[in-house]
């Protein structure tokens, strides 16, 4: 299998022990990921790892 399509992989975690969700953005505050981005990281492919990086630079413009 392809290690960019594998779960798991070698992307890390955006995590930065800051686990608080914003009620209006539905976004954590400390990572700016989504409550389901959150759940499923650990399954994600790491192509699937590096789009959800790729957004969190626009969210953190939503604060």
């Amino acid at each position: 299998m392809n290690p960019d399509t594998r779960p798991g992989g070698d992307v890390p975690s955006p995590c930065n022990n800051v686990c608080r969700m914003n009620p209006d953005t539905g976004l954590c505050e400390g990572c700016f990921r989504t409550l389901d981005e959150i759940a499923a990281w650990s399954a994600l492919s790491d192509v699937e790892k590096r789009a959800v990086l790729a957004q969190l630079p626009a969210r953190r413009t939503l604060r």
